[in-house]
């Protein structure tokens, strides 16, 4: 009895990152009516991580010290820090829901950069066809601008800027694994969100000399939503659902948040979701397909070679 009530709140637990992560995009759109991508960043993480640190103090939680500190400030800062602050760039340039469809391509990169690392995986004939069906999806995105002989410039920008962000979030993710840091994973999370915040301090600064700040009521709440629902409710769901559910059930949440975020953006902003849009979504999801059907495949023979080392 006690096995299915784990089960049933680590699937209630995925349900929540599906859907919260996914709001998020329309979150942040809504946040940057009245403040700049570096703000929106800043004060959503420090809410959320003086939040998290406050809760993991009051359980008696210790910081982990030296490296373990340090890697996971940095790791905080490649995944949340560069990954989330280039998707809010991004959507001051392009729609929210095409900036969920440009970052399903975090497969792609994940596999990529794992070969590319000492001791990863090589990269297989079917996992690099699956690589090329997933980017294909992704110009088919681009095609209504191709068609009219010219590449509009915001488009191009935002998947440009988005793929750099999912590369980082794809590395430090990578990293962090390797890392193994001495930590619960919630007491992780939230160093990695305080220090992000804190760094976007100067940041922030800056830019409020170009973009002005305006404390509209709107764009205010939206920043605290980001910070409750996705930093803190989303991240502990996340954990738990990662520790209590197989990967393979794990993997489906990206793709989930991607026809949250599209719903949501066509209902509150009108944002445009046609046929062409829809056979890039399709295209993009069966390369990642093609990708985690031959890593399944060749998961048994990696592990029958080393154990035969």
């Amino acid at each position: 009895m006690r096995g299915h009530r784990s089960s049933w709140k680590a699937y209630a637990a995925l349900v929540s990152v599906c859907f919260f992560w996914g709001t998020t995009y329309l979150g942040i759109r809504m946040a940057l009516e009245g403040f700049p991508p570096a703000w929106v960043v800043m004060l959503r993480y420090l809410l959320s991580g003086s939040i998290m640190l406050g809760v993991a103090a009051a359980r008696g939680a210790k910081l982990p010290r030296g490296r373990h500190l340090w890697a996971a400030v940095g790791c905080g800062v490649l995944i949340i820090g560069a990954g989330n602050g280039t998707l809010a760039w991004a959507e001051t340039l392009i729609p929210s829901g095409l900036a969920s469809l440009f970052i399903t391509t975090s497969p792609f990169w994940m596999v990529g950069i794992e070969a590319a690392l000492p001791g990863g995986e090589r990269l297989h004939g079917p996992t690099v066809f699956g690589m090329l069906v997933g980017f294909g999806g992704t110009a088919l995105l681009l095609l209504p601008d191709l068609r009219n002989q010219h590449v509009a410039h915001a488009e191009l920008a935002g998947f440009v800027i988005l793929q750099v962000g999912v590369m980082s979030w794809t590395f430090g993710s990578i990293l962090q694994r390797r890392a193994s840091i001495a930590a619960h994973p919630f007491l992780i999370g939230a160093i990695q969100q305080m220090a992000v915040g804190l760094i976007y301090i100067p940041i922030a600064a800056v830019t409020a000399r170009t973009q002005p700040v305006v404390w509209h009521l709107r764009p205010l709440l939206a920043v605290i939503y980001l910070a409750i629902f996705g930093g803190i409710v989303g991240y502990s769901s996340y954990m738990y659902s990662l520790e209590n559910l197989p990967v393979a059930i794990m993997s489906i949440y990206p793709y989930v948040n991607c026809g949250v975020a599209v719903a949501l953006g066509w209902l509150f902003y009108r944002e445009p979701f046609g046929w062409l849009e829809a056979a890039g979504m399709l295209v993009i999801f069966a390369g990642v397909a093609i990708v985690k059907w031959t890593a399944q495949r060749t998961a048994p023979r990696r592990a029958a070679t080393a154990s035969a080392d």
